[in-house]
C-alpha cells in the first residue's frame, strides 16, 4: 500500500532561535512562519490546499495575464484560464507542482522544480527556491530560474505571503513607502501606467491605519534602505511584522484579503514582492526575456520587529 500523505506533501520544518517555518513540497510554499509560537503569516492545515495563494511562489508570472493571451517573439500563446471568475490566467505554473528537496538543515531547505513546457508556455525552466531562517533576522527566501530550453523565455516571479499580527487588519497600521500604484479594472487588469499615491486612499506612507479600505493594487517607486531593500510593515496588537524585498523586485502587490474565504477574510495582509507587475506578459513591463542558459533571481524576507 502506498504511503498516505497530506495534500501539500512533505512538510519541511525549519527552526532558528524563536523562529519556526514550514515549507511544503507542494509549490515550495511557505505554509507557516512563527515567532515564539505566534503566527507571522496566515497559515492553513497541511491536508488542505493553500487557500487564496497562501504563501505560494508565483512562477513564471505573478498575478494575472489578461485572458491568458500574450505575444512573445512574434508568436501568440494562450495560457489556461486559471481564474475563471475574471477569465484570466493567474499566478504562474508552479504553485501546485511537487518540488524536490535537494538540501536540508535545521534552519534551511532548498527545493527544485523543472518546468518542461506547458499549455501556452512552451519554454523550459529550472527553478530553485532556498528558504533560510536566522534567529536574528527571521526568514530569507531566494528564488532563481535558469532557462534550460533552446529559445528565449518570458519570465517574472513573485510570492504571496499574508502578514498577520493576530487581529483583523482593519485595526492595523500599514507602512509602505511607495510613490505610485497601478489602478485596476473590474477584472483586476491594470488600466494604465502607474499613478501617484498622493491624495488617494492607496497612500500607505507614514503608517496608515487601514480601516475598511479594500486594496488590490501593485505599488512601485519604492523607497529603499542603504542595503537596497524596500520594506512593508503591518503593526497592531502590540506587534509589527515586516517584509523586505531586494532590488530584483521593483513591485509589491498589496491585497487586503477582502474576497478570500470567510474564515481568513481580512485577518492578514497579502504583501507580494514581484519582479514585474500584473499583466507583464502582455505589456512587457519589467518582463525578463530570459535567454537560453541565462539565469535570474531575487530575494525577500519576513521578520518580526
Amino acid at each position: 500500500m502506498s504511503e498516505q500523505r497530506p495534500l501539500t506533501g512533505t512538510q519541511h520544518i525549519l527552526t532558528a532561535g524563536p523562529y519556526r517555518a514550514v515549507v511544503t513540497e507542494a509549490g515550495a510554499s511557505l505554509r507557516a512562519l512563527t515567532l515564539d509560537g505566534r503566527d507571522l503569516i496566515l497559515t492553513h492545515d497541511a491536508d488542505t490546499l493553500a487557500p487564496a495563494a497562501f504563501g505560494q511562489l508565483l512562477v513564471p508570472f505573478p498575478n494575472r495575464v489578461d485572458q491568458g493571451r500574450y505575444t512573445f517573439g512574434g508568436a501568440s500563446y494562450q495560457l489556461a484560464l486559471t481564474e475563471p471568475k475574471y477569465g484570466n490566467a493567474i499566478h504562474g505554473l508552479a504553485r501546485w507542482s511537487a518540488w524536490t528537496a535537494t538540501e536540508q538543515t535545521d534552519d534551511g531547505v532548498t527545493l527544485t522544480l523543472d518546468i518542461p513546457g506547458a499549455q501556452g508556455y512552451p519554454f523550459r525552466l529550472a527553478l530553485t527556491a532556498r528558504y533560510v531562517l536566522s534567529a536574528e533576522t527571521g526568514l530569507t527566501v531566494t528564488l532563481t530560474a535558469e532557462n534550460t530550453g533552446t529559445r528565449p523565455a518570458p519570465y517574472a516571479h513573485g510570492a504571496h505571503p499574508y502578514l498577520t499580527v493576530g487581529v483583523p487588519i482593519d485595526e492595523c497600521a500599514v507602512t509602505l513607502d511607495a510613490a505610485r500604484f497601478l489602478p485596476a479594472g473590474e477584472r483586476m487588469i491594470p488600466l494604465d501606467a502607474p499613478v501617484p499615491v498622493d491624495g488617494t486612499d492607496r497612500d500607505l506612507r507614514g503608517g496608515t491605519v487601514l480601516g475598511s479600505r479594500e486594496i488590490d493594487n501593485a505599488y512601485t517607486g519604492l523607497t529603499r534602505d542603504e542595503h537596497g531593500r524596500a520594506w512593508a510593515r503591518l503593526t497592531g496588537n502590540g506587534r509589527t511584522v515586516a517584509l523586505w524585498t531586494d532590488e530584483a523586485h521593483p513591485w509589491i502587490e498589496v491585497y487586503t484579503a477582502h474576497t478570500i474565504p470567510a474564515g481568513h477574510r481580512r485577518l492578514g495582509l497579502a504583501v507580494e514582492p514581484m519582479t514585474a507587475p500584473p499583466n507583464a506578459f502582455v505589456t512587457g513591463t519589467d518582463r525578463i526575456d530570459l535567454a537560453p542558459g541565462a539565469r535570474t533571481g531575487g530575494s525577500w524576507g519576513i521578520m518580526a520587529e
